[in-house]
């Protein structure tokens, strides 16, 4: 895979698992910066800010740096000061982001021009999503950081954000902007970050669609991972097939740096299920 100059890698279940080190992929990722690849760590976390991530990573040995760390509240924070400058702004997210989003007006009280949705979690609850649904039918705009249904965590998988999502905009009869993972925007803000063009980059992450999918339809190399919330009957009823599937992120430098196809293939199988997360957004 000489082409390929760029890799772009989720990190909940991919990486980590409720943030430790999956088997072999620091080593990887070592492997991968010495021989030269640009990396991008592309998440839809948003429980942490890109800073806090880098951190934490840099703590369990991944050579990174916050500026190798692109996330759907960055990407979101980009939107909104694009298409909508100075609006006032409801967040409704699980965790605190916002040193990731500067330029944006967030109101805890009154009306609100543009309802952002982060990442589900306890905030969630029916007093909350019934205030964002009156912001929505007295006509204030809808974005979403991503539309996943569920992430795993240790005691099995939870809804996430798309659940929810779904619901409000057909009681309200909109469609929600989303900016992180699958939006084709996202994809674009990490290839002009990289400095590549689609076909020299490559996607590895857990969520056959939000994740492998969507890169495919960018131009961008797709790699599906046995790990984190991979399901064999998802792989089966996924809209697509993924270029290549790796049990483990540890498999990937043999792939892109020897050619070595090495416990993958592009078909489904029975699969493990390994991996668990610990924050929404993956």
């Amino acid at each position: 895979m000489e082409r390929i100059r760029a890799v772009l890698i989720d990190i909940d279940g991919v990486l980590t698992v409720s943030w430790r080190p999956l088997s072999g992929t620091v080593a990887a990722m070592a492997q991968l910066r010495a021989a030269g690849l640009r990396l991008a760590l592309v998440t839809n976390n948003t429980s942490r800010t890109r800073a806090a991530i880098a951190v934490r990573l840099a703590t369990l040995g991944f050579p990174v740096g916050t500026e190798d760390i692109l996330t759907a509240p960055a990407a979101t924070a980009a939107y909104l000061r694009e298409h909508f400058p100075g609006a006032r702004c409801l967040l409704l997210n699980s965790g605190d982001v916002r040193d990731d989003l500067p330029g944006v007006t967030l109101i805890d009280e009154g009306d609100a021009d543009v309802v952002v949705l982060g990442g589900a979690g306890p905030e969630f609850g029916y007093k909350s999503l019934n205030r964002v649904f009156r912001q929505l039918q007295r006509g204030a705009r809808l974005v979403s950081m991503h539309r996943n249904l569920y992430w795993r965590t240790e005691g099995g998988l939870d809804l996430d954000t798309g659940a929810f999502l779904e619901g409000l905009e057909k009681a309200s009869r909109t469609e929600a902007a989303v900016t992180g993972k699958p939006a084709q925007a996202f994809f674009a803000s990490a290839l002009a970050h990289l400095g590549v063009d689609a076909p020299e980059a490559l996607m590895i992450g857990d969520d056959i669609e939000s994740d492998v999918l969507a890169a495919q339809r960018s131009g961008i190399t797709g790699v599906l991972v046995r790990t984190g919330k991979y399901a064999p009957e998802t792989h089966r009823a996924a809209s697509g097939t993924p270029d290549h599937v790796l049990d483990s992120f540890a498999d990937l430098p043999a792939l892109l740096l020897t050619g070595a196809d090495s416990g993958s293939d592009s078909g489904t199988d029975s699969g493990t299920d390994s991996g668990t997360g610990d924050s929404p957004g993956t």
